[in-house]
């Protein structure tokens, strides 16, 4: 048992310090803090510039800067200076605000017209500040004024299956298969190309000689499931900081309190039994590319030993884009029970509540299962296969690797 997890973490270890991972690991959060730099330095150019707000009334002006703060320029509080400072293209314009005869006025100076949420958010500002004036110019009675405080009410029927939920389950699902497919493209490519390096080489005698061709093989797969769990829990841990950064980083602030209620489905949705989909997914392709970088005659033939696999990953993926929007197809349910398919199915159906937890489970027995039983075999055959160093036909090689049994 000592020698499966000496191999296991030898594995491990030279996966996780070659570039390739690194790179795999560093390139979303290097896009994502590019993305984010970018919407920074964008937007510092802009708050550079702002609006100011200049009037008489001290108490008015400090009303208006709470109610648009992240609109204007408190630091000029002058006509002159802000004019200064328009044509040295350092203030997009400014406001003056007036209280005349009960009356509030605003007039806007500037470079280029207010945009529209501007716009509303200031006349909202002084429509509330005119409505005080007047009720106090009016001189009602308490009685009166509760009577014109009171508002209408609004109640909100949120119906299951409609707007935001369905697009939730669009983007779950799409986030899903694409994490499935890219780690399991890259993975098995990886892989297969690792064994087939080792192909007829005069260590795999000695080490055969030292332990069981099960046990080395299936130190291999146990170390590349390290590895995806180790790319996994860094994206979750990564993804979860960077959520919190943007709710409550002032530039996506809005954007996330506008779609909470989205964002949080699509994270329940992801952050779910579709994640050991994902794992058992990768885990039973990289098995199958362990054999045919097995199969191949000679270490050259490395980079197509991932071929067979890809292809098929390819397919299950690909077959997705039909049924995104036909669930209950027959084709459907019966992929989502069969391996290799069912990484991809299962998860389209759960996300859409197609599917009920004895479904579910059965279908992770029936992933599992496969995935245990098919490494089992494999490391049964997997000195036949390691060993053949002949040029012989493909189908010779299999067929002689899988009369090897030990």
């Amino acid at each position: 048992m000592n020698k499966l997890w000496i191999v296991t973490f030898e594995t491990f270890l030279r996966q996780v310090k070659s570039w390739s991972f690194v790179t795999l690991i560093l390139g979303p959060f290097i896009m994502f803090a590019i993305m984010v730099g970018s919407g920074y330095l964008g937007a510092s150019s802009v708050s550079d510039e702002g609006i100011a707000v200049i009037s008489d009334n001290q108490q008015l002006r400090t009303s208006f800067i709470k109610a648009n703060k992240d609109d204007v320029k408190k630091s000029v509080i002058s006509e002159k200076t802000a004019q200064k400072k328009m044509k040295k293209d350092k203030l997009d314009g400014y406001i003056v605000l007036k209280v005349a005869d009960q009356q509030v006025s605003a007039t806007y100076h500037g470079t280029s017209s207010l945009g529209s949420s501007q716009k509303a958010k200031f006349n909202s500002f002084l429509s509330q500040t005119q409505q005080q004036l007047n009720l106090a110019q009016a001189k009602l009675t308490q009685q009166q004024l509760q009577d014109l405080s009171r508002q209408p009410k609004l109640t909100e029927d949120i119906q299951k299956q409609t707007g935001d939920a369905n697009l939730a389950k669009t983007i779950s699902f799409w986030i899903i298969v694409l994490m499935v497919y890219m780690i399991l493209i890259t993975y098995t490519s990886i892989t297969a190309q690792e064994i087939a390096s080792e192909k007829g080489t005069k260590i795999m005698e000695i080490i055969f000689s030292s332990t069981t061709a099960t046990k080395y093989f299936l130190g291999k797969i146990f170390g590349v499931m390290l590895v995806i769990l180790t790319q996994v829990l860094i994206y979750l841990v990564g993804g979860w900081g960077a959520f919190m950064f943007l709710k409550d980083s002032s530039l996506t602030k809005s954007f996330m309190d506008q779609y909470h209620t989205l964002i949080s489905s699509v994270l329940k949705n992801i952050l779910s039994v579709n994640l050991l989909y994902l794992l058992l997914g990768v885990v039973i392709y990289t098995i199958l590319a362990a054999f045919c970088g097995a199969l191949v005659s000679k270490v050259e033939d490395a980079p197509k030993a991932s071929q067979p696999v890809i292809m098929l990953s390819m397919l299950a993926f690909f077959l997705t884009f039909p049924f995104q929007n036909n669930i209950d197809s027959i084709v459907v349910k019966i992929l989502s029970y069969v391996p290799f398919f069912s990484s991809y199915f299962m998860p389209l159906r759960w996300i859409n509540d197609s599917a009920s937890g004895l479904e579910l489970t059965l279908s992770l027995v029936i992933l599992l299962a496969s995935t245990v039983l098919l490494a089992w075999y494999i490391g049964k055959i997997y000195q036949g296969l390691m060993l053949q160093t002949d040029d012989s036909s493909f189908w010779k090689r299999f067929k002689r690797g899988l009369s090897y049994s030990k």
